[in-house]
């Protein structure tokens, strides 16, 4: 099946440092481009984190401190893949949770504001888990009728990334209306915006979910709906004293929030975020 695209798909995988969003580093980062013509660009980067790589890591990946010495940094490839990526939508396995969360935070490192917001994130493990509800290797047992470890070596970006491809297309050519005609819930659509749609797991304004969507009431603690008698949703906090509170009348009430958390141990993305909202609320009140 060729994918149904309106602009490139960049399908990839990362392999890190650790799972910390603010401290660990990218080492290697490997994507497939996916023109809407079809035309298929590949990349593999081995990027050294400027930190030691744990012993646990390297054990997992086969990445070493050795293999990175003299290869660019994040920072120094920035550039290049911020135009390789501007106007595509991404796919990736479980890449909503930490994938892109984490690429955002180097970009925002290398002084580059990448706007995810603006892309199609397409999460071919959340697919998976409502589907079938379990890991990459069954997952590429199941769609593509082959063991994994028979194809490729486990825990390389490149690796993965090949096999999440293969595994994308065979959620595809699985979830017809012709292999599901009696429930129609587990057909996939062949458009990218199904499919980010399908992909979302949560509510998060900003990756790492300090700042969520919630529906918005009024002063009399009703729902408030639109003209389509939709639900109307805003930020809230999701931590800390003002947790369930909207973000705009926190910012408003108490400006000194704002500021702790931004020299606070936050992602640069929820900063980011933060920054975002108080910029619209300062044009909307003329602040």
């Amino acid at each position: 099946m060729k994918l149904n695209l309106q602009k490139p798909l960049v399908i990839f995988d990362l392999e890190t440092t650790g799972l910390d969003l603010v401290k660990e580093r990218i080492i290697q980062l490997s994507y497939i481009k996916v023109m809407p013509n079809g035309e298929e660009i590949r990349h593999d980067y081995t990027i050294n984190p400027e930190k030691p790589i744990p012993a646990e890591v390297t054990e997992l990946t086969g990445i070493s401190d050795a293999d990175v010495a003299g290869k660019p940094t994040f920072k120094e490839l920035a550039k290049t893949l911020e135009e390789e990526f501007k106007g595509c939508d991404f796919a990736g396995y479980n890449s909503n949770n930490f994938d892109i969360p984490l690429l955002a935070e180097e970009f925002l490192r290398a002084g580059i504001d990448f706007d995810f917001g603006k892309c199609r994130l397409i999460d071919a493990c959340a697919i998976f888990r409502k589907m079938e509800k379990r890991n990459l290797a069954a997952a590429y047992k199941f769609y593509c009728g082959r063991k994994m470890e028979d194809d490729f070596e486990a825990h390389r970006a490149d690796q993965d990334t090949e096999a999440t491809y293969r595994v994308l297309m065979g959620q595809l050519d699985r979830y017809t209306p012709e292999n599901e005609p009696d429930e129609p819930e587990r057909r996939l659509e062949n458009d990218m915006q199904f499919l980010a749609d399908f992909s979302k797991q949560n509510d998060n304004v900003d990756f790492a979910g300090r700042i969520i969507w919630a529906p918005k009431k009024d002063a009399k603690g009703q729902p408030v709906v639109d003209a389509e008698g939709n639900p109307v949703k805003e930020e809230v906090f999701n931590f800390g004293k003002h947790k369930g509170e909207p973000v705009a009348q926190v910012l408003r009430f108490d400006p000194g929030y704002f500021s702790w958390v931004l020299s606070g141990d936050f992602t640069y993305n929820t900063k980011q975020v933060l920054t975002r909202i108080r910029l619209r609320e300062s044009k909307m009140y003329g602040r």
